[in-house]
Formats: structure tokens, sequence, C-alpha cells
């Protein structure tokens, strides 16, 4: 056994004996704790099942691979890869969704191509905007977002370019 075997064990008999050192109803408290995370669950999610059938319908009716045509040209112009276009794009909707494109740009150019490098770049630096967004805005009940997408979106494409940027100056 390794040392990280023992990290839950330990951590949890500190809390008991701090509890019994501060005379602390650490059962009570952790009940009310667990009461104020469901109640926060209750308030997120419907923003979640919104935005997760959101991201199903986009990616069944091949709105991330229209967007990546009709950008194609703008991204062949700056040296963007045009295999991680589908990744710039579905990264702010769906984490998962991104690395399986992500996984599919491994196997069909490699870990060490071009396109590899930023994809894994990408996937290191940016963010799923959407699902991140709407679990904050929901947890503070925030409803003028205001800029704070627009802003997010920005700084999604501006990661997408400066990740190819960067990986080519760093490959020479």
């Amino acid at each position: 056994m390794s040392f990280s075997d023992y990290i839950i064990p330990v951590l949890f008999a500190g809390v008991m004996i701090y509890g019994l050192c501060t005379k602390t109803d650490v059962f009570g408290e952790f009940t009310a704790g667990v009461k104020e995370g469901l109640h926060t669950v209750y308030d997120i999610f419907p923003s979640l099942f919104c935005l997760v059938i959101s991201v199903a319908a986009f990616r069944a009716s091949g709105g991330a691979e229209l967007i990546t045509s009709l950008i194609s040209p703008l991204l062949d112009a700056i040296g963007f890869p045009p295999e991680c276009g589908n990744l710039m794009i579905l990264r702010p909707f769906s984490g998962s969704g991104a690395v399986a494109l992500y996984e599919s740009i491994l196997k069909t150019d490699g870990p060490d191509s071009f396109s590899g490098r930023v994809a894994s770049v990408i996937l290191g630096s940016s963010e799923t905007t959407f699902y991140t967004l709407s679990v904050y805005f929901a947890a503070v009940k925030a409803r003028k977002t205001r800029y704070a997408l627009a802003a997010a979106l920005l700084g999604d494409i501006t990661c997408s370019i400066i990740s190819a940027v960067s990986v080519r100056l760093l490959m020479n």
C-alpha cells in the first residue's frame, strides 16, 4: 500500500479527533453541509439539464462541422490546423466531447504532430465555457450576465489561435 491509500482515512480520523477536541457535533455539521449541497444542486440542475440537451442537439445536428467549414478559410489563412477546428468549436460546449475529438486527433495524426500538439494545448488551456458560466451564474442566481459570455468566448478563440502560434514557434 502506498501513502495515498491512507490519505482519506487519516483525514477522516483527523476530522473526528478535531470534533472531539472542540466538542463539535461532526455528524450534525456533515448533514447540514449535505443539505446545503443538495440545495445548490437543486438550484443549478435546470441550467445543467438545459446545457446537456443543447450540447447533444448541437453535436447531433452537425452544427460544429457547419461552423468549422464556414471558418476554415480563416483558419487556413492563420495557419491553424484544420483537424483542430471542431475541437476549437466544441470545447466551450462540452468537455467530454472535446476529449473524444482530442483522442481522435491523436490517433489519426499522432501526439507529436502539429495538430496533436495544438489540440493538447487547446484542451489544456481552455475551459468548457458554457458549463462553467451556467453552473456559476445559477449558483449565485445571477440573471444579468452582462459581457461574461462574450468575454469568455473571446478568451476561448484567443486561446485557440495563440495555441497554434505558440506550437508553431516552439516546434521550429
